[in-house]
Order: structure tokens, then C-alpha cells, then sequence
């Protein structure tokens, strides 16, 4: 990753805000461990601004997909705004191990840290935080299913902790499920951000990722975008 590369996963531009198409395999930001990150290179999204946009929002390192970055102080504090009222809608694409039963449904189960020595791990508990995802099956395939996933709250590893207790982990899920070459299979495919009065939401899609595509051809349904 370099800045120019950065640069050419330009989702979304306008004064306020960006969205960029994060690959997967490489971290938001500089953890305790150190190690190259995204933020490393957003001087090259400045785009003429005094100074380099921010991160509103996270994604896990291995998830591929929209992130939304805010341009300056003031989109920042309206964005993160946004984030925190659960008025930003966020869409997943995550192929999952097994075939759950039904069509769509809504995973209403807590979280909590697993333990605090481990780092973010979490695990479902009744003593956790309120944690809900709602899914849909868009295509089954022989032992797995592609599934949408819309987190209604935004807790640290949902989506994989969610899946994972349902008894269909995210594929290629090295902590919650069962690991694997390919790498996690799980894409934040779409955002829609209402940041302005009287306007319709921003609305931003990622393409399919390369590290998802040998997966995803194993369903019937169109993947060129």
C-alpha cells in the first residue's frame, strides 16, 4: 500500500467527506504492536485541504470495504454524530459456513470483551452490551451461504461474533470460526450516509474484492462489480 494506490480507492468525494475502499490485511490504524496502517497515507486524500482527513468509523483489518473519513473538524463532529445515533446505514456481504434455516432474521444477542488480556476478542453474553444484526440470504451454495448483514449497533467483531454463535461462522474467520487461506470473507459492500438537510443520503458501494471472488463464484449470481 502507498499513497497512490490509496488514492485510486476513492469511493466518494465532496468537501466533507470520503469513502474509500479499505482492502482487507491491513489495519485502520497503529495498534499497541505498531505496524503500517491506512492512516499512514491519508496525506494523500488532503485533496487540496490544509489537512488530512480522519477516520469517523473502523474496520477490522481483514474486512475489505466503504470507510467513511471525515475532511476536517467540523464534518467530523457531525459524522461521528451520525455513527453514534445509528443513523448511518451500513451492508455486509459475508459468505458463511453452513445454511442457516430461513430466509432473513435478527440476531438480537450481547456482547462482551472476552477477556481484556486478549484484546477485542468478544463473546456473546447476556451481561453485554445490546448488540442486534439483521441478515438475508442472498445465495446458497453447496455447505455455504452468502448472507447481507446490517448491524443495527456497532460493536467491535459483531458481525463475526454474531455468525459465529448462530452456528454459521464467517469463512476464512481465523478467530470465531475456522480460519483458512483465503482470508475473511466479509465485505462491507455499501454505505449510505445522511450528512446533509433536504438532500438524499451519501451513498457509496465497494466492488467485490479479489480475495473474495474465488469464493463467491461458487454461487449463482453476478460478481463482475
Amino acid at each position: 500500500m502507498d499513497e497512490e494506490e490509496l488514492a485510486s480507492l476513492l469511493l466518494y468525494r465532496d468537501g466533507m467527506v470520503l469513502v474509500i475502499d479499505k482492502p482487507a490485511g491491513i489495519a485502520v490504524h497503529r495498534g499497541p504492536k505498531g505496524g503500517a496502517c491506512l492512516e499512514d497515507y491519508f496525506d494523500a486524500l488532503r485533496f487540496g485541504l490544509p489537512r488530512k482527513p480522519a477516520l469517523v468509523h473502523r474496520l477490522d483489518r481483514d474486512t475489505s470495504g466503504c470507510l467513511v473519513l471525515g475532511r476536517h473538524h467540523k464534518a467530523l463532529e457531525k459524522l461521528g454524530l451520525l455513527f453514534k445515533q445509528g443513523k448511518v446505514s451500513k451492508t455486509y456481504w459475508g459468505i458463511v459456513e453452513g445454511n442457516p434455516a430461513g430466509d432473513e432474521g435478527l440476531i438480537d444477542l450481547p456482547l462482551k470483551r472476552l477477556d481484556p488480556r486478549r484484546g477485542w476478542w468478544m463473546t456473546a453474553d447476556p451481561s453485554g452490551l445490546p448488540s442486534q444484526t439483521s441478515w438475508r440470504v442472498l445465495s446458497r451454495a453447496e455447505n455455504l451461504t452468502l448472507l447481507e448483514l446490517t448491524p443495527l449497533t456497532g460493536r467491535t467483531h459483531q458481525l463475526r461474533v454474531h455468525c459465529a454463535a448462530e452456528g454459521w461462522p464467517i469463512l476464512g474467520d481465523s478467530i470465531y470460526g475456522h480460519g483458512g487461506a483465503m482470508g475473511l470473507q466479509l465485505h462491507a459492500r455499501a454505505i449510505a450516509v445522511p450528512l446533509y438537510k433536504n438532500r438524499e443520503p451519501i451513498l457509496a458501494e465497494a466492488p467485490v474484492p479479489a480475495h473474495m471472488r474465488e469464493a463467491l463464484g461458487r454461487f449463482l449470481l453476478p460478481i463482475d462489480r
